[in-house]
């Protein structure tokens, strides 16, 4: 029969110093695969989807007082309740007690917005979370405690309850700095009658912006400023106690009693060590540790353990697991199907869910040289053009029989040729130096040049891209030819060149541009008309005539 404490406890002077809900509350992780909280019989793990206490949507019955909780005397009744009346019509369920509305409001600004205790709000959430977390009940009163024991267990808690209580842990004081002073935690400046957090037992000089006043362990806000103290550092009560006594991870409850048990750098109840499926005691047992849980090796076999592609029996912890894409062998089992051989540490290659040794692999399925037929084996370097492949040793030139490697090559009749074979036998060369043209070459009546070397036969001038014209199949740009060559107008006596088309008039051997065949008198263009000669001038006959 499990040993499930109720929610609800009373305390010998009727005071219920804890109401928690847990039992069937829904767990936030697992969501509708877990029908609800229950308790394991020891474990601070909920039966059914083992998922911790602190994971389910636990929560306080009504409002909380903290003094309640750890069973210290509060004020009498009506002022409490008067306190307890103010804090909810503040519309917080949590306020720093001795502030007006404005400093309540001044308070809780310099908070994070998801931590202010707002009824209603994510910080009333975090506010329960934080009760539950920072003051466990466990370690408040024995009357929470499954695994006291004995006597002794029983009275070295209160010896711990009463010294933590007198020495170490206190409430937090909310006031205005009377001087300008430094946050104890930030060192960050505090101005005079800035809101600050006092802590008396730390001492009466220390002061921390409100942000700052959190727990030295676990970073959070200390719940309703309730600290503990060690060596001058802030603590929730939680970590507070794990620096006095050793906390089993297994129950959640510190530990009271002579002997206890070490493992995975853990302290456990010498019970509690056990595995997470079955609660076996591991105590002088193998065991083995699956995602930070131990497992015994029955257990951890039927749940975890792969079964061997080749054999068809579970992998023990015995034996080595070998894996490839999610497939599994024993370390015996992994080898060639061809051959048997084994591939522990050897090359191996997968071919329609079969494993294959490389040289088995490469004899039957690897692709071949299109010049020596031999396969691709692994690390091989391989060439490909045109659909076919090589070894490095077989990719040649065709003239010169030498590897090309990774050297430029140019195509010829389905043949590869090294650059050096292609010029020396194949490339065109140019009509001026007789040098290769292997790029930017031009073609002039079907003979090839470079760029540079088709130039103006009398000035050196490059034509590429130029008007030019001929003489004696020699090319000439436009002004070498005009002045070597052309004929010479009768009136501006520039060259009459006819590059680009230019007309021109003749007449007994003289010759002009059409646009300098004029009037000599009037400037009138005679091109089409009657004209007269006096002398070297042509009239036009009004002008011959007057």
């Amino acid at each position: 029969m499990e040993n499930i404490i109720p929610e609800i406890v009373v305390s010998c002077d009727e005071e219920i110093l804890v109401c928690e809900v847990d039992e069937g509350q829904p767990c936030l992780s697992c969501e509708d695969m877990c029908p609800g909280f229950a308790f394991h019989s020891w474990r601070n793990n909920c039966r059914h989807c083992k998922c911790s206490r602190e994971i389910h949507d636990v929560y306080n019955d009504n409002f909380v007082n903290v003094r309640d909780r750890l069973g210290w005397k509060r004020e009498e009744e009506p002022a409490h309740q008067v306190a307890k009346e103010k804090t909810l019509r503040e519309g917080f369920t949590w306020v720093p007690p001795g502030l007006s509305r404005k400093k309540i409001e001044e308070y809780m600004d310099q908070l994070p917005n998801h931590k202010v205790p707002r009824v209603g709000s994510q910080g009333e959430r975090y506010r329960d979370l934080q009760i539950i977390k920072q003051l466990p009940k466990q370690d408040l009163s024995d009357r929470y405690c499954r695994h006291l024991l004995e006597s002794s267990e029983h009275k070295e808690f209160r010896i711990f309850r009463e010294l933590r209580d007198q020495v170490a842990m206190d409430f937090g004081t909310v006031i205005e700095a009377p001087l300008e002073t430094t946050c104890f935690s930030c060192k960050g400046e505090i101005d005079k009658g800035e809101l600050v957090v006092k802590a008396l037992k730390v001492g009466e000089d220390c002061s921390w912006h409100p942000a700052c006043f959190v727990c030295h362990t676990c970073e959070e806000l200390l719940v309703d400023l309730t600290y503990c103290h060690h060596h001058k550092n802030l603590y929730c009560e939680r970590h507070y106690a794990e620096l006095i006594r050793p906390r089993c991870p297994s129950c959640d409850e510190l530990i009271f009693s002579a002997e206890y048990t070490k493992a995975m750098e853990q302290n456990y109840h010498k019970e509690h060590l056990a595995c997470w499926n079955c609660d076996k005691k591991l105590i002088a047992c193998r065991y083995i540790l699956r995602e930070e849980h131990p497992h015994c090796i029955p257990c951890y076999q039927q749940l975890f353990a792969h079964n061997c592609e080749e054999c068809g029996k579970p992998i023990g912890p015995d034996f080595k697991d070998l894996s490839y894409k999610e497939r599994h062998w024993h370390e015996f089992c992994f080898k060639c199907v061809m051959c048997n051989k084994s591939l522990v540490d050897q090359p191996f290659a997968p071919k329609n869910d079969k494993i294959y040794c490389s040289d088995c692999h490469d004899n039957n399925f690897a692709a071949r040289c299109d010049g020596c037929s031999n396969p691709f084996r692994g690390g091989m370097k391989k060439f490909e053009y045109k659909g076919k492949q090589w070894h490095d040793e077989c990719f040649v030139c065709a003239e010169c029989n030498q590897p090309i490697g990774s050297k430029s090559f140019i195509p010829r009749d389905e043949r590869v040729i090294c650059v050096p074979c292609y010029e020396s036998n194949y490339a065109q060369r140019c009509t001026k130096c007789s040098g290769v043209i292997n790029k930017g070459g031009i073609s002039y009546k079907n003979t090839p040049w470079h760029r540079e070397c088709f130039t103006c036969t009398s000035c050196d001038k490059m034509l590429a891209g130029e008007k030019f014209t001929s003489k004696d199949e020699k090319p000439y740009c436009g002004d070498c030819f005009g002045e070597l060559f052309a004929k010479k107008c009768c009136r501006c006596t520039k060259p009459i060149t006819g590059i680009g088309g230019t007309k021109f008039i003749s007449f007994e051997e003289r010759h002009w541009h059409s646009e300098c065949f004029n009037c000599y008198k009037c400037d009138a263009s005679m091109v089409g008309r009657g004209f007269l000669m006096n002398g070297d001038e042509i009239l036009c006959p009004e002008c011959g005539r007057s």
